[in-house]
C-alpha cells in the first residue's frame, strides 16, 4: 500500500456524459491534492478523464456509445437494465489484468459501476459509490422497488437477469447476493446532486448517504460562450447528450422564441438532428450540435431542460428558472420535484407546443417569487460543501489517513 501522503484511488464508470462529468472536479481536487487516481473508463472517454489529471484505465465496454442514436437503449426496463449486467461481467476480468499489481487503497465508483464493489472486495479496501442522481430512501423499495421487480420477475427475461447477477455476486465471493440491494444500496455513498433535488429526502439514510451537491469546478476546457450586448435575456434549451433526436420539438422552441423581442436563444439539438430539419431559423436563435451548458447557464435567465439530473443540478446551482420537458429515466422524477421547488414548471413532451412552451418560460422569469426561490436554492447547494467536502470525505475513508 502506498503512504497516506500520496494514495491510489481508482475510479470506475462508463462512457457517458452523465455518469462521467459530475465527479471530474472531484478526481481533479483529488489529483491536486497529491493522491494518484487512476480511472478505468472507455477509450472514448480518456481525453476527458486525462484532462482531470487522473490515468486512463482503458477497458472494451459492450454498452451503446455515446454515438449511439436513444433506440439502441430499446424501450422496455429489462432492455435497459442487461445491458449494464453484461458489460460488467466482460469488464471484470480487464479491470483485475490492469490493476494486477497495481491495486488500489480507495475504490470510487459511478452507480453503473458494477465491478468496482467485486474488486474492492477481493482488494480488501474501502469502496465509495459517487452517485450522480437521486438515491434511494427508506421505503423505496416498498413505495417503487417491489413493483419493479415484480414485473421484472413475471417474465422469463427477468428471471435470467436476476439468476444470472445473483451467481455473478455469490461467485465474487460477495456476502450479500441480492441484485436490488447490491445495485441500490451501497455501503457508503456521496451524493453529488442537491439535497433539494433528492425525492423524500427526510428518508435518506445519513449514515449510507452523503450529500455533498454539485461539483461543478472550472470547465474552461469546455470552452467559453459570450452573451450577445443587445440579449435582454437569454434561453437555453437542451435535451443533454443521449435523448436529443426530437426535430419537431425544436422547431416548436424556434417558432415559440424565435424574432421574440429582446430574447436570445441558445438552442442545442445534439448530433442525431441535421439543422435543416428545423427551417427557417430567425437571427435571434443560434443552433448548435452541443454547447458548452454550465457557460451558457452562467448568463441564461431561463432553461428549457430535459430534466437530467445533471442538467437539473446546474440549473439549480445558477438560479435559473427551467421548464423541464422530459423524456426518459430518472428525468420525470427530476421534473416533479423541480415544479415542487416553485422553480420549474413541468411540460409533458406531449404537451411542449411553441404556444405552451413560451407562456411557461415568460411566466416564470416574470415572477418575483420564482427567482427569489432559485436564489434561495442557489445559497443552499453552495452550503453542501461541493467539490472539497467530497474530497475530504473520500480522503477520511483511505486507510490509516
Amino acid at each position: 500500500m502506498t503512504s497516506p501522503q500520496r494514495a491510489h484511488i481508482a475510479m470506475f464508470s462508463i462512457a457517458a456524459h452523465g455518469h462521467v462529468n459530475p465527479s471530474l472536479d472531484v478526481i481533479r481536487e483529488l489529483v491536486a491534492r497529491g493522491h494518484r487516481v487512476t480511472y478505468a473508463i472507455p477509450a472514448s472517454f480518456a481525453g476527458t478523464v486525462a484532462a482531470s489529471g487522473a490515468e486512463p484505465k482503458i477497458y472494451a465496454s459492450t454498452l451503446p456509445g455515446p454515438d449511439d442514436p436513444p433506440e439502441a437503449w430499446g424501450e422496455e426496463l429489462i432492455d435497459q437494465i442487461e445491458p449494464f449486467l453484461a458489460n460488467a461481467i466482460q469488464a471484470l476480468p480487464q479491470h483485475l489484468e490492469a490493476y494486477e499489481g497495481d491495486e488500489p487503497d480507495l475504490v470510487l465508483h459511478d452507480i453503473t459501476g458494477y465491478p468496482a464493489p467485486l474488486l474492492a472486495h477481493r482488494w480488501g479496501v474501502p469502496a465509495l459509490q459517487l452517485s450522480p442522481c437521486m438515491v434511494a430512501w427508506e421505503g423505496y423499495e416498498q413505495e417503487v422497488g417491489e413493483q419493479m421487480r415484480a414485473g421484472l420477475m413475471a417474465t422469463e427475461r427477468g428471471r435470467a437477469y436476476y439468476e444470472r447477477f445473483r451467481a455473478w455476486l455469490e461467485e465474487n465471493g460477495l456476502p450479500d447476493t441480492d441484485p436490488d440491494r447490491f445495485a441500490g444500496r451501497p455501503a457508503r455513498s456521496l451524493v453529488l446532486i442537491p439535497r433539494a433535488l433528492q425525492p423524500n429526502a427526510d428518508r435518506v439514510d445519513a449514515s449510507r448517504y452523503t450529500f455533498v451537491g454539485a461539483c461543478q469546478g472550472d470547465r474552461a476546457g469546455q470552452g467559453d460562450w459570450k452573451r450577445p450586448a443587445d440579449a435582454e435575456r437569454v434561453l437555453l434549451v437542451s435535451l443533454g447528450s443521449a435523448f436529443t433526436q426530437e426535430p419537431e420539438f425544436y422547431r416548436n422552441c424556434v417558432a415559440a422564441f424565435g424574432g421574440l423581442d429582446g430574447w436570445h436563444v441558445v438552442l442545442q439539438i445534439g448530433r442525431f438532428v441535421d439543422p435543416a430539419e428545423l427551417g427557417e431559423v430567425s437571427a435571434n436563435v443560434e443552433v448548435h450540435p452541443w454547447v458548452p451548458q454550465l457557460a451558457v447557464l452562467r448568463q441564461a435567465d431561463a432553461f428549457i431542460t430535459h430534466a437530467g439530473a445533471g442538467g437539473s443540478q446546474e440549473g439549480l446551482a445558477c438560479g435559473v428558472p427551467m421548464v423541464a420537458v422530459p423524456q426518459a429515466a430518472d428525468q420525470f422524477q427530476n421534473a416533479a420535484v423541480l415544479q415542487s421547488l416553485g422553480v420549474a414548471r413541468h411540460l409533458p413532451k406531449e404537451e411542449a407546443t411553441a404556444p405552451a412552451l413560451r407562456e411557461a418560460v415568460l411566466a416564470l422569469v416574470d415572477d418575483p417569487d420564482v427567482t427569489e426561490r432559485s436564489e434561495a436554492i442557489r445559497r443552499e447547494m453552495a452550503a453542501e460543501g461541493g467539490t472539497r467536502r467530497a474530497a475530504d470525505l473520500i480522503e477520511a475513508l483511505l486507510p490509516g489517513w
